[in-house]
């Protein structure tokens, strides 16, 4: 590559890094996507839903030509015990119709037609470059390089999408390594199963799809989740938990995942399934405390590298979308003025306060940390809510007034100073 001078550089193909390149490209800025992966996806993890109303505001259309698995009717939240299953569902047919809510999504199809759009828009996406480093002058990034003879490439202004664990950002000063506390490690298979199948485990119409999340025993008792998601001739099945806690404990992720496949709850879901495919992936769990600054001179961060997720509310690409698009038009705005210092840039801090990708984190900013104070949370009270289900709707002679003392008996057996320091640090994190 020569020292030919763009108006834009994308480092990263994921959902952020494409949206910022279209919507650059479509404000008639020059525009390359490096990717270090053999094609936009084949380095991706994603668990697999995707929000039809935000994606349908940067991609008018999409659901015409994207390759989409199945519309999601329902949402099943479940908490597992060594031997138990209890959870709540929701399902509404109103999901069930056009416009869908949520679909089911596989992120190396997706990304790779998702990169797609930008190539239309009239950016360029280049796969299998690694960005070793980033090129400065006067104190500001104006550019990269791949540490390869002719492999350095100039730009007006860097966009740093390189995924969770962003070096660059940290070369940038932007941010520290991230802490263990900061980042969750996932792993996931895609399981086979047909069609058919597949809509009688889950008891759903022809086509349509479910989530499940579930808490407890799925990550041993560790923050964080395992899910269920139905595809059209698979399913995305992954578990994780937060990365200081898997190296405090010694728990290997794999083990986690396998031994959530055996459970009695999740075992016929998956069974006679090939696993096809597997993956592990780091997710920014600092959440809206841990934020990084996201601009410096000539440089702007967006999507996993910014640590834009909501583990909450399992919305993280849909962030990282808006995030890129807001990145995109304070680099359009900066270039009209012809100033790309962070002064400049620091426009895509306000408009990112004005979104829901702060506003929401913002909502969610002590849950982390509530929880992690708190590993009993999902060992202790998933089986307390267990054991008294069990002894209500055991029928074993016992008059029910008895029944009430022994479910009042199992209540008392909680510390009550502990039981009320949960209650009111949950409230507290919530509001």
């Amino acid at each position: 590559m020569a020292e030919e001078r763009l108006d834009a550089i994308v480092v990263g193909a994921g959902p952020a890094g494409v949206t910022a390149a279209r919507e650059l490209a479509n404000a008639g800025l020059a525009t390359v996507v490096l990717e270090r992966g053999q094609f936009p996806g084949s380095k991706n993890v994603w668990g697999g839903i995707l929000y039809r109303q935000p994606t349908e505001e940067m991609l008018p259309g999409f659901e015409e030509v994207a390759p989409l698995e199945r519309p999601i009717i329902e949402q099943r939240y479940m908490m597992l015990t060594e031997d138990a299953m209890l959870g709540g569902t929701y399902r509404s047919m109103r999901f069930a119709e056009p416009p869908y809510n949520a679909y089911s999504v596989l992120r190396s199809p997706f990304d790779r037609w998702h990169a797609t759009t930008a190539e239309e828009a009239g950016a360029e996406v280049f796969s299998e470059f690694t960005v070793t480093d980033l090129l400065w002058e006067d104190g500001q990034v104006v550019g990269v390089t791949t540490g390869e003879p002719e492999g350095e490439l100039y730009a007006n202004v860097v966009v740093l999408a390189d995924g969770a664990n962003s070096l660059l950002a940290q070369k940038v000063g932007l941010h520290k390594e991230w802490a263990p506390l900061e980042q969750a490690l996932i792993a996931k298979e895609l399981i086979t199963l047909p069609p058919g199948t597949i809509e009688d485990r889950f008891n759903l119409p022809t086509g349509m799809g479910t989530a499940l999340e579930i808490f407890g025993e799925s990550t041993w008792g560790l923050l964080g989740y395992g899910f269920v998601y139905t595809n059209k001739e698979s399913l995305s099945v992954g578990t994780g938990a937060l990365l200081e806690d898997l190296i405090r404990t010694g728990i290997n992720v794999n083990d986690m995942l396998d031994r959530f496949k055996r459970h009695p709850a999740i075992a016929p879901l998956i069974a006679g399934g090939e696993t096809v495919e597997y993956s592990a992936h780091l997710i920014p769990e600092g959440g809206y405390n841990r934020m990084p600054q996201v601009y410096a001179d000539g440089v702007l961060v967006v999507g996993d590298a910014a640590g834009f997720v909501n583990p909450l509310n399992r919305e993280g690409v849909n962030l990282a979308m808006l995030s890129g698009k807001l990145a995109a038009q304070t680099i359009a705005e900066a270039n009209e003025r012809g100033d790309f210092s962070a002064a400049s840039l620091s426009r895509y801090r306000e408009l990112l306060e004005e979104s829901i990708v702060i506003q929401d984190l913002y909502k969610i900013r002590n849950v982390t940390d509530f929880a992690h104070a708190r590993p009993h949370l999902l060992r202790d009270y998933p089986q307390l809510m267990s054991d008294i289900a069990r002894e209500y709707l055991t029928v074993d002679g016992l008059p029910k007034s008895a029944k009430q003392k022994k479910i009042a008996g199992l209540v008392r057996g909680l510390p009550k100073k502990r039981l009320l320091q949960d209650a009111v640090g949950a409230l507290r994190a919530f509001t």
